[in-house]
């Protein structure tokens, strides 16, 4: 048997490619991929071969955003069978590091998470049609949830932990900046805890259409628009909480100025060395604090999305086969018309 595998050789270089199967191990699950999100992350290795010290330096299957059906089980398996839906947990920490006994699996020092390159040898992604994965990274999704949706689960999980660095979001007034997927999840993570105002604003008005149906109260199009945000600078109407998801300087300096003195500025998208108004933070005394990926909050997120707590269907605007690989990822670099593409397989 073979599997089909989407594969980056080089920046640029992306394949769609069969390989052997690989044979069940101890503990396994072989799950039939459906649905692939492409992140990031991906976009980065594709584009520029990696991101800050991260290089691609052997060819590496792709994709940490994936959903699919067991199709068959090692012996001694519990938990999942053939037939079960699920989401696939792409972190593997090594339980075994000093951050794995401190329960901070997500700074875990010898971390497998898939398709990436930090590591060499890269830990293999599952962007293939057959995914052999440890039965306790399939998190189960009932019969009736759509496995798109369920493929969603590890950005939303981003979006939760963020959420938990920020604490108690109920009745508060929120502020996220960037309105790409991880910016309409924190919407909709802000809504679903009892946010009482929401405003996004990005650069491009497909993207904050988007968040509007996530569950933004106010889209404001900085590049057209910057004069809306007049009324969000008085003491009175700043925000608690700010979810910064751009990454972008201007943005940060933005978030710096509209969050309340005491406020809660989170930051969620990744940047190398900024420029930042650090007097401002000091005066305002707000609380900025970083989030890097997640751990118990994957199964927060399946579970949410599996009960409809969290609707992400607006954020799935296309989906390609993976045989169409290279339509899906430039598809993904246009904002003015895609928030998270899938690859099917």
């Amino acid at each position: 048997m073979t599997t089909t595998i989407c594969r980056l050789h080089s920046k640029g270089d992306l394949r769609v490619e069969e390989i052997a199967s690989q044979p069940l191990e101890t503990g396994q699950v072989a799950v039939e991929i459906a649905r692939g999100g492409i992140c990031g992350s991906d976009l980065h290795y594709f584009q520029h071969g990696g991101f800050g010290p991260v290089r691609v330096k052997e060819p590496i299957i792709l994709g940490h955003e994936i959903a699919g059906v067991v199709k068959s089980v090692a012996p001694g398996v519990t938990g999942v069978e053939p037939g079960d839906k699920v989401a696939v947990n792409p972190s593997q920490p090594c339980n075994d590091c000093h951050f794995c006994a401190r329960e901070e699996y997500q700074h875990c020092l010898n971390m497998r998470f898939l398709g990436s390159a930090r590591t060499f040898p890269h830990v293999q992604g599952g962007f293939r049609s057959i995914l052999p994965v440890p039965a306790s990274q399939c998190v189960k999704v009932r019969a009736q949830t759509e496995i798109a949706h369920a493929a969603c689960a590890e950005p939303l999980a981003v979006c939760l932990h963020a959420a938990n660095q920020a604490g108690d979001l109920a009745g508060k007034r929120v502020l996220v900046t960037g309105a790409g997927p991880i910016g309409a999840l924190c919407v909709a993570v802000a809504k679903a805890r009892g946010a009482s105002d929401i405003v996004v604003t990005d650069l491009v008005d497909f993207t904050l259409s988007n968040a509007g149906k996530m569950g933004a109260t106010h889209c404001v199009n900085i590049a057209t628009s910057a004069d809306l945000m007049d009324a969000f600078r008085s003491p009175e109407q700043q925000f608690d909480v700010v979810f910064e998801c751009s990454g972008a300087e201007a943005a940060i300096a933005m978030a710096i100025e509209f969050v309340r003195p005491r406020g809660t500025l989170v930051q969620v998208g990744v940047a190398g060395s900024l420029n930042i108004p650090i007097n401002a933070i000091v005066g305002k005394e707000i609380s900025l604090k970083g989030t890097h990926r997640f751990h118990p909050e994957f199964a927060d997120a399946v579970r949410m999305i599996d009960q409809g707590v969290i609707n992400v269907a607006p954020m799935i605007t296309q989906v390609f086969p993976v045989e169409q690989a290279h339509e899906a990822f430039a598809t993904t670099l246009d904002r003015n018309k895609s928030i998270k593409v899938q690859l099917s397989f």
